[in-house]
């Protein structure tokens, strides 16, 4: 049996491993499209191991077949409390299918990487299987893919605009978010004998009633366009996107009814506030901190090997970004976990007999938010800002650098402990032109580059183009332009040769093909040949999405161009890679056709010209 540092057992997954624990039926099944990880970066493990500390029976069901007789989702019988649903780590479309909706040909949540061991629409499939299999048996869904898809959403793989997966799935209710808090209420109501159709008061749920009968609450409600409405009018979907975006990014939100025929979909406001002590607990839990043994005969889950030596310092993301669902399913306000916490997590991990000393990351969302918050609270009380930062950073954010650049320094200094490094990406826009600087801004860069970096360090201007950048709310291109420099600056100064890889994303709305054909000029004369690049891919709940659905911007309500032919976004995207022989001819034909010929000159030389 593989390391375990704190736990005697993995929650069970087969009636053997619970017959073992002397159990005759569990409290909870909670069913999840990906690899059964017992490790906090993982939402199932998370949940199983909070749900056990309070006294519950908790078995796992990963990735069941859904193509047979269905033997998976009846072996373990049926739990006292309730069914958990969830898709995995990822929405099933976006983790089985690229952005040109070809089919992926590896999972990184599955042994050895491979593709298939889940559905498509895995939420709206597992729970339509329990809910015919176990009628009477409370179905909770919850993960990204329900977060994400709580009202009504359009969804790229179908071309369509789907209700909210209640709707679809007719679970009993549907939790949002970072789900540890909202599930313990659950489990406290229903063990005293709430039935599953009594709890509509619980923050951050989403529940199903008759349109005509929705429990009266304290606080305010907002209604949307109904669903049908909606599908009518693509105007009518943009506006109610743009309420939903707007109470996501409150601390104190309203609460949200869609009409879906004769019913409602009603969305409580998210907890506003978490104590100190509710942040760390997820992460203090008994977790082996290793894939099941069912799968040491199997080979590895890449997920699994890229987290395995990190540890996450915080929640949420005050960003932004149009294409992003960060904020809309953890929040925008920033829960960063305590050093004592974080310090204990490292220690686990330094007792780990295949840990060699390396630390590849200690970060979040995003690498470099941890601890920032408003300085005056009640401003935030009553912010409805998408971003604390664009399209300027806001006055009253508290951008310090300092608890990060300690918590470096403590981790680095513990026993055994050789390199701590950042893997994720770092906002740049936090510390360079902030109008409000810090003494900590140039310090944390300077720190980093020296100490955090493992070769390369990863940011995402994701574009070139301002008007483009606008509509995907990232700050401008010349502020990479002047981290490019000041990283060049470090590498001769202490003669190195690490890498600043920047991210760039294609076809996004928005952006012409002209606009690739700059952004590819703009990058070869940083001397760049693209590598860590990806085309846009409309995910649910996001206003990237929306625009692309309705050709308008759900703010300002204004047209935006939206590149929808295959061939457009195919060619816009071999702008990434126009230093391939087998791009040129075609993107050279395209520039002499917009009358660009000087782009060709520039780009291949005149010598290269045919």
């Amino acid at each position: 049996m593989a390391f375990n540092p704190s736990s005697s057992r993995w929650l069970p997954t087969s009636v053997k491993e619970m017959q073992a624990l002397g159990w005759d039926a569990a409290d909870v099944i909670l069913v999840s499209g990906d690899a059964y990880i017992d490790h906090p970066s993982f939402g199932v493990a998370v949940l199983g191991r909070l749900l056990e500390k309070m006294g519950l029976k908790v078995a796992i069901l990963p990735q069941p077949n859904w193509q047979d007789d269905l033997r998976d989702f009846k072996k373990l019988g049926q739990p006292r409390l309730f069914f958990g649903v969830s898709s995995g780590s990822m929405d099933s479309m976006i983790n089985n299918y690229t952005g040109n909706k070809r089919k992926r040909n590896d999972d990184a949540y599955s042994p050895g990487g491979k593709p298939n061991f889940r559905p498509d629409y895995a939420t709206y499939v597992y729970s339509k299987i329990l809910k015919n299999l176990y009628p009477d048996t409370p179905l909770i869904i919850g993960g990204i893919e329900a977060s994400l898809r709580r009202l009504v959403h359009y969804d790229y793989w179908s071309d369509t605009l789907k209700p909210s997966i209640l709707t679809e799935t007719n679970a009993d209710l549907l939790v949002y978010g970072m789900g540890e808090k909202p599930i313990k209420t659950i489990v406290d109501r229903l063990q005293k004998g709430s039935s599953i159709k009594e709890l509509t008061d619980i923050p951050q749920t989403v529940y199903q009633c008759s349109f005509g009968k929705i429990p009266t609450i304290e606080g305010l409600t907002k209604n949307i366009a109904p669903y049908e409405e909606c599908l009518k009018q693509k105007k009518a979907f943009a506006q109610a996107f743009k309420v939903i975006e707007e109470e996501s990014n409150k601390q104190f939100s309203a609460r949200i009814v869609q009409q879906h025929g004769k019913n409602a979909v009603v969305v409580n406001p998210p907890y506003s506030e978490y104590s100190q002590e509710e942040i760390d607990e997820p992460y203090e839990l008994s977790y082996t901190r290793q894939p099941h043994p069912r799968y040491e005969k199997k080979d590895q889950i890449p997920a699994f090997e890229m987290i395995k030596f990190s540890v996450n310092i915080h929640r949420g993301c005050f960003g932004g970004c149009s294409f992003c669902t960060i904020s809309a399913h953890q929040g925008k306000f920033i829960q960063s976990r305590s050093e004592n916490s974080i310090i204990k997590e490292v220690n686990d991990i330094l007792k780990q007999p295949d840990f060699k000393g390396h630390l590849n990351d200690l970060g979040g969302p995003s690498a470099n938010m941890y601890r920032m918050k408003g300085e005056n609270s009640s401003l935030c009380a009553k912010c409805s800002r998408y971003s604390c930062i664009y399209p300027k950073v806001c006055k009253n954010l508290n951008t310090d650098h300092t608890p990060m650049l300690q918590l470096y320094s403590k981790v680095a200094a513990l026993k055994g402990m050789k390199r701590v490094t950042i893997g994720s990406g770092i906002r740049y826009d936090l510390f360079l032109q902030n109008p409000y600087p810090h003494p900590s801004h140039n310090k944390y860069l300077g720190e980093v580059l020296q100490k955090h970096v493992s070769g390369r360090l990863k940011v995402a201007p994701e574009h070139t183009e301002e008007h483009v950048l606008r509509i995907m709310r990232k700050p401008s291109f010349s502020l990479f332009q002047q981290l490019k420099t000041k990283f060049d600056q470090f590498n001769e100064k202490h003669q190195v040769k690490q890498q600043l890889i920047p991210y760039f994303i294609s076809a996004h709305p928005g952006t012409q093909t002209t606009d690739m054909a700059q952004l590819a000029i703009k990058t070869q004369q940083l001397g760049y040949r693209l590598e860590q690049v990806q085309e846009f891919t409309p995910t649910p709940m996001t206003v990237a999405s929306v625009i692309y659905y309705t050709g308008l911007d759900p703010v300002t309500m204004e047209p935006v161009f939206v590149p929808f032919k295959k061939e457009e976004r195919q060619l816009q995207r071999k702008f990434f890679f126009w230093y391939k022989p087998e791009n040129r001819n075609e993107l050279q034909a395209f520039l002499r056709r917009k009358g660009m010929n000087q782009l060709v000159n520039v780009l291949w030389g005149a010598k290269r010209r045919k």
